[in-house]
């Protein structure tokens, strides 16, 4: 199981994905989106990135806009896993 982060490990590691905001235990990111169906279509390839990964983000689509949630649940907070996906997706979301 991967090893929870230390809180300056956190604050070290935000730094490499601005577009993500801690709260608590978690990382969070939101992006708008022109339109519903293009929200859905990124969805789907954030799902198709955190399978690869296995590891899953909460996702929150309302109309067009998309929250992202990460945070390894089963080490009951923030790893290296999270971070790792936030920059795959943001990746991702900037193509």
């Amino acid at each position: 199981m991967p090893e929870l982060l230390n809180p300056e490990a956190i604050q070290t590691l935000l730094m490499e994905i601005p577009e993500w905001k801690l709260e608590e235990d978690v990382i969070s990111r939101t992006v708008k989106f022109p339109s519903f169906l293009e929200a859905v279509d990124a969805v789907n390839n954030i799902a198709r990135e955190a399978e690869a990964m296995d590891h899953h983000p909460d996702i929150d689509i309302r109309w067009r806009t998309v929250r992202l949630a990460l945070s390894t649940h089963s080490a009951g907070g923030l790893t290296t896993l999270d971070f790792q996906l936030a920059k795959k997706l943001d990746q991702l979301l900037s193509s």
